[in-house]
C-alpha cells in the first residue's frame, strides 16, 4: 500500500474529517478520495460507513487504521535513523497558553533528552489556531486537548476540570457569579457555562481571553472564579471547595498530536516514545 496514502487515511482518521485531512497532507479533497478507493480496491472492501452526514470506520477501516500507524511509525522511524546525521530545521512546537508552565517544560525536557541536537521554536495559540497551523504546516507538533470522539494525537496525562479562585473564597457566594473564562472554543468554557444555566445559575463573564496569564492575573485580585484544567493551576490559584454547588467539570486527555507530514526526526514511533517516557516522568 501506498505510504503517502496511508497517512492521508490517518489524517482522516485523526481529524474525522477529509477536508482536514487533505490540508495536513497538502493534497485537494479530491486527491485524498482517490487514495481512499485506492485504499478499499486493494483491501477488497469498504473502510468506510456513511451514519447521518459523517463517514465513520468500518470494522476493517479500523483494522487498517492499526496497522497504519504501525507501518507509518516504521517508516518514519527508518526515515529518521537515516538522516540522523544531517543538519536539520527546528522542531516547531505549538502550545495552549495554559499548558505552557505545566505541560510544556516536561515535554521539552523529553524532547532534549531523545533529540540532543535538537533547536526547538514554541508558538503559543488557542487549539482552534494550533490545530489549523498543523494542517498548514506551520508546526511540527502541538500539545493539545483530544477532541470528543477523535483519536487524536498521543497521550501526555488525563486530566479533569475544575472551579479555581485566587483565595476570595466568598465570590461563590455572590448573587451572581463572576467568571474569568479562556475563550468560547474552550471545553471548559463552554461546559461552565452551559451548566450555570442549566442550574438558573446568574452569572457574569467579566473577561473571556485565550491567555492563562491574563485569568490567573485576575484571578489574583479577586476579579472572578475560572474553570480550567487542574494541571494548569499555579501559585496562588485554589480549587473552590467541594461542596459548592457549581456545575461538574469534564474530564479531559492532554494529548501531543504531531503533523501529517513529519519533521525528519519526529514521526509518530519517536512521538509515541516521547509521550510514554512523558507519562512515566509525571507519575
Amino acid at each position: 500500500m501506498d505510504i503517502e496514502a496511508l497517512r492521508s487515511f490517518i489524517a482522516f482518521v485523526d481529524t474525522g474529517s477529509f477536508t482536514r485531512a487533505a490540508k495536513q497532507t497538502f493534497r485537494t479533497q479530491s486527491a485524498v478520495s482517490m487514495q481512499m478507493k485506492k485504499l478499499e480496491e486493494e483491501a477488497g472492501q469498504g473502510l468506510f460507513l456513511k451514519k447521518g452526514r459523517n463517514l465513520q470506520l468500518t470494522e476493517q477501516g479500523r483494522l487498517l487504521a492499526s496497522y497504519a500507524r504501525r507501518i507509518l511509525a516504521m517508516h518514519d522511524e527508518a526515515l529518521g535513523e537515516l538522516v540522523n546525521k544531517t543538519p536539520h530545521p527546528p522542531i516547531r512546537i505549538g502550545c495552549p497558553d495554559d499548558y505552557a508552565e505545566s505541560i510544556l517544560p516536561q515535554l521539552v525536557e523529553q524532547l532534549l533528552h531523545a533529540l540532543p541536537q535538537l533547536t526547538i521554536r514554541v508558538h503559543c495559540d488557542c487549539s482552534t489556531e494550533l490545530r489549523r497551523m498543523l494542517d498548514s504546516g506551520q508546526i511540527d507538533i502541538a500539545i493539545l486537548t483530544r477532541a470528543p470522539e477523535h483519536d487524536e494525537g498521543y497521550l501526555l496525562k488525563h486530566d479533569k476540570g475544575v472551579w479555581v479562585h485566587g483565595g476570595y473564597t466568598r465570590l461563590t457566594e455572590k448573587s451572581v457569579l463572576p467568571l474569568v473564562l479562556y475563550e468560547a472554543d474552550c471545553k471548559f468554557h463552554s461546559t461552565a457555562i452551559d451548566g450555570l444555566e442549566k442550574q438558573q445559575r446568574d452569572y457574569r463573564l467579566v473577561c473571556a481571553t485565550s491567555s492563562a496569564t491574563t485569568i490567573k492575573s485576575l484571578l489574583r485580585v479577586g476579579l472572578g472564579i475560572s474553570a480550567m484544567a487542574r494541571s494548569s493551576m499555579s501559585g496562588g490559584l485554589e480549587e473552590v471547595a467541594a461542596h459548592v454547588p457549581l456545575p461538574e467539570l469534564p474530564a479531559v486527555d492532554i494529548v501531543l498530536q504531531v503533523a501529517s507530514i513529519p519533521h525528519p526526526l519526529l514521526g509518530a514511533a519517536m512521538a509515541a516514545k516521547i509521550c510514554d517516557r512523558f507519562r512515566i516522568e509525571a507519575d
